[in-house]
């Protein structure tokens, strides 16, 4: 298993320095090299060998349990390769990842020292896949295998991170681990039934393994969430995870982003409801079921759901946005997902919560005017919406105010340089463009009081902004 480069953790059991010089390792190093660039048989066998006859006191199982340190520093030469940033605006150089073709350290590991060769053992064409061989010599086969096993531990546990699937295999990921820190069922809008009912559901079940037992029934869940995009599936997620770590007895959560793998899909579930086996109780979470359970591998999905293997421990959860689109037999037949949670798009009540949600949000913004008369205000013209398309409304309304204060703040810089005529020239063309968007011709004049809520600058660009999004809904349906 090699490291995941991308973020440090702190080091396994043991630590490493480069030893110093022996007669004998400097002689498994020349055949390792002489070894490496000749048409190759077997690398563990040559390895091994030279191993054994020049310290024949030193016990060397080889293993593939990577102990490899991120501080470490070759002894032998290494390839690295460039990982650029993920993002450009994180200012970030990239970093290095190391691909060690031959090493040799000094580890020490309770109070005892070690020496570890890694070694690439890649026999053949390059067709074959990759291994990199590690060999650990101490005094003591008991020694090793403690090692091993505690290294094993370290590894496959979690470190402030989630494991995702996605490419073909299992990945550590510490950034949605940071991403679901500030997940909280306060900033979830739901009808305050369906939210309790949602965490009981979940919390009971990792709370009754017992009744489970007792009843003699499979100690599985399955739970679907659905409804049309944008009204809090997956806030709700990120809440639940957050929820279940922060346990007494934690759950971790298992992410599937992807079925794609160099093996197939089939591959790919398999692994998936391996690693579930192995780590339950746990939570697992298949984001947009319907277009990751397809027709072609729905019958190997359902087989690893209800076959012969035991899912006990495992809360499985799916969320789609197109129900119709699932196989009844995912959908419908009990004991794979047994419950179905609808979000639909918010009532009144629902948009007027979100929208003091965001009226507390721009408390403390002296720019903007946002009084308690506009949060109903605004509910009432976002009817039909999606908390996405509200939230839309929001953001693309303050960017806009945004704007026209930079606009303002220039206007006045002009001003005082005795050009205010060409200013008022060009902010007059900039109006009859258009600016951003008009109303739609819905100006709510049917309602009382709007002539007075004209003051606020807030009011009279969201009310913009709802009549472009409006227009766009209208023509998708």
């Amino acid at each position: 298993m090699e490291p995941n480069m991308d973020h440090p953790h702190p080091p396994p059991p043991g630590h490493g320095h480069p030893p110093p010089h022996h007669g004998g390792a400097e002689k498994t190093t020349a055949k390792f090299y002489n070894h490496a660039t000749a048409r190759r048989i077997d690398t563990q066998c040559v390895i091994a060998t030279t191993l054994k006859r020049h310290r024949p006191r030193h016990h060397h199982p080889p293993h593939q349990r990577s102990l490899l340190l991120r501080k470490q520093i070759p002894h032998r030469p290494a390839h690295n390769q460039l990982h650029p940033p993920a993002r450009r605006i994180d200012n970030s150089p990239g970093f290095l990842i190391r691909d060690i073709i031959f090493a040799k350290y000094m580890l020490t590991w309770q109070s005892k020292d070690f020496i570890l060769y890694i070694a690439d053992g890649r026999d053949g064409s390059s067709a074959y896949p990759q291994i990199k061989n590690n060999y650990i010599l101490s005094p003591s086969t008991h020694l090793n295998d403690s090692l091993i096993l505690a290294a094993g531990k370290w590894s496959d546990g979690l470190q402030d991170e989630i494991w995702v699937y996605d490419g073909g295999w299992w990945q550590k990921s510490r950034e949605l681990w940071e991403s679901i820190q500030s997940a909280s069922w306060e900033n979830v809008i739901l009808d305050e039934d369906m939210k309790q009912a949602l965490i009981q559901d979940h919390l009971n079940f990792f709370e009754s393994r017992e009744t489970y037992s007792r009843l003699k029934v499979p100690w599985k869940r399955g739970v679907i969430y659905w409804g049309p995009p944008g009204n809090g599936k997956t806030i709700s997620i990120k809440a639940m995870m957050k929820t279940l770590l922060d346990r007494e007895e934690s759950v971790p959560s298992l992410y599937v982003r992807s079925l794609v793998s160099y093996a197939g899909p089939e591959y790919a579930l398999s692994q998936i409801f391996q690693k579930a086996r192995q780590f339950a109780p746990c939570y697992l979470i298949f984001e947009d079921l319907d277009s990751l359970v397809s027709d072609n591998v729905r019958s190997y999905f359902l087989n690893e759901v209800d076959g012969l293997k035991s899912n006990d421990g495992i809360f499985m959860i799916g969320s789609t946005n197109h129900l119709e689109r699932l196989d009844p037999g995912i959908s419908k037949r009990p004991s794979r997902f047994d419950r179905k949670y609808l979000f639909p798009n918010p009532d009144l009540g629902q948009r007027v919560m979100y929208c003091r949600f965001w009226q507390n949000k721009l408390r403390g913004n002296e720019a903007i005017e946002f009084p308690d008369v506009l949060t109903r205000k605004i509910a009432g013209i976002t009817e039909g919406f999606s908390f996405a398309y509200i939230q839309e409304a929001f953001v693309a309304s303050l960017l806009a105010i945004a704007r026209d204060s930079k606009e303002k703040e220039k206007e006045e810089v002009l001003a005082r340089s005795g050009i205010e005529d060409d200013w008022e020239r060009l902010t007059l063309e900039d109006s009859e463009d258009g600016g951003g968007g008009d109303d739609g011709g819905d100006d709510d004049d049917d309602d009382d009081g709007d002539e007075d809520l004209e003051k606020y600058v807030l009011w009279v660009e969201i009310k913009k902004q709802v009549a472009i999004l409006r227009e766009g809904i209208e023509k998708e349906d």
